[in-house]
C-alpha cells in the first residue's frame, strides 16, 4: 500500500434518530462514489433491523447490505430492485512484508487505514493472514466501477492521513505489488455488501472463519463455457462437500486507473471464495472431495486440461477487523 484518508473515527453502535436522518439524506443527494456509505449502512441497520431495512432503502432508492457470509447461491433469493453485491470491481491484494512485521502493519491498518478508505468510497471487504506464510498479509477491497477507482484511490492516497502513515505502513512491505483487478464473474457472484458492525479499531479479538481463495489461471480470458462449467458442476461439488462460497470473480480487463498502484496486468484468473467455520472444518472438505467419486472421475478430469497451471490455493484467517468470517 505503498503511496492517504480523511479522519480516523471508529463506528459508535449507537446512533442517534437525527443521525439516521441526516445520513439518510446525505446519500440521497452526495455521488456515489464519495457517499458514507458504511454510515448510512450501519446507522439503518442499528436502528431499525434487517426487514425494516430492505424497504426503507428500497424505499429512498438506496443499497441493500446482507451479512459478509452470505453465499452465492441465497443471494440470488434476494429481491430484484435490490442491489445485494457490493462492488463491481474488487481488488485481491498480498502483501510480502518484513520478517515479524505482519501483526504491526495489522494494527496500524486497522487503527488507521479502514474507515478512512471507506469515507472516501473504497470498501473494505476484507483482511486476511496467510496461513501457509507468515509475512504475508492479504486483503480485499472494492469499488463501484473503474471511474470511482480513480477517484477513491487519488482521495485517499492523497490525503493527509495517508502522507501521516504511509512511512511506518511502507516500512514492513518488501512487496504489494502482488494485485489481481477483479470483476464478478457474473452478476450475481461477487460478494454480498456487509451490515455487521465492524469491531473497535482496538479490537485484538480474532474471529472464527477460515477463507480459502481457488485461483484458476488460463491462457486467455475467461470463456462463458468455462462459467457454465463453474455454475454447472464445480459450484455444486464444492458446496455438497461442505464449502460455503461468497463470490466468484475473473480478471478485470480495463486499464488500471490509478497507475501509482502497480496491478497484475495481462492474467487471466478466475477466483473463487469460499468460507469455512474454521480450519478443521476446510480440512473435512478437503476429505469429503478426495473421497468424491464425481470430483474424481468427472469434474476434476475436466478441469484441470482447461488451466494454463497448477490452481493457486489461499489459505486465510480473518483479521480482528475483517467483516469477512464466520
Amino acid at each position: 500500500m505503498k503511496t492517504q484518508t480523511t479522519s480516523d473515527q471508529g463506528i459508535s453502535t449507537h446512533v442517534s434518530t437525527d443521525a439516521c436522518a441526516q445520513s439518510v439524506a446525505i446519500s440521497r443527494v452526495e455521488s456515489p462514489h464519495f457517499r458514507p456509505r458504511w454510515l448510512l449502512d450501519q446507522c439503518l441497520q442499528h436502528r431499525f433491523g434487517n426487514r425494516s431495512l430492505w424497504l426503507l432503502l428500497a424505499a429512498i432508492g438506496g443499497s441493500v447490505a446482507l451479512p459478509a457470509t452470505q453465499t452465492l447461491a441465497a443471494g440470488r433469493d434476494a429481491p430484484a430492485n435490490v442491489a445485494t453485491i457490493c462492488c463491481a470491481i474488487v481488488e485481491l491484494r498480498q502483501y510480502t512484508l518484513h520478517a515479524g512485521q505482519r501483526d504491526v502493519l495489522i494494527d496500524l491498518f486497522n487503527r488507521k487505514f479502514i474507515e478512512p478508505q471507506e469515507a472516501v468510497g473504497i470498501r473494505v471487504i476484507g483482511q486476511f493472514r496467510d496461513q501457509d506464510n507468515p509475512d504475508r498479509f492479504v486483503w480485499l477491497r472494492g469499488f463501484a466501477d473503474m471511474p470511482a477507482r480513480a477517484e477513491a484511490l487519488k482521495s485517499f492516497y492523497y490525503g493527509d492521513l495517508w502522507k501521516a502513515n504511509r512511512s511506518a505502513a511502507n516500512a514492513t512491505i518488501i512487496d504489494n505489488d502482488n494485485v489481481l483487478l477483479l470483476r464478478p464473474a457474473r452478476a450475481d457472484s461477487g460478494f454480498a455488501a456487509a451490515t455487521s458492525l465492524r469491531s473497535a479499531a482496538d479490537s485484538i479479538d480474532i474471529p472464527k472463519g477460515f477463507v480459502v481463495a481457488n485461483l484458476y489461471y488460463f491462457d486467455a480470458p475467461v470463456s462463458d463455457d468455462f462459467l457454465d462449467f463453474f455454475e454447472r458442476a464445480l459450484k455444486p461439488e464444492f458446496m455438497h462437500n461442505g464449502a460455503n462460497l461468497l463470490g466468484a470473480f475473473v480478471s478485470e480487463r480495463s486499464v488500471n486507473t490509478f497507475p501509482a498502484l502497480p496491478v497484475r496486468e495481462g492474467e487471466n484468473v478466475f477466483a473463487c471464495f469460499a468460507l469455512f467455520a474454521d480450519e478443521a472444518a476446510y480440512e473435512r472438505y478437503v476429505a469429503a472431495l478426495e473421497k468424491s467419486a464425481s470430483w474424481h472421475d468427472k469434474i476434476k478430469p475436466a478441469l484441470l486440461p482447461r488451466l494454463k497451471n497448477a490452481p493457486e490455493v489461499l489459505r486465510l484467517t480473518p483479521t480482528a477487523r475483517s467483516q469477512i468470517h464466520a
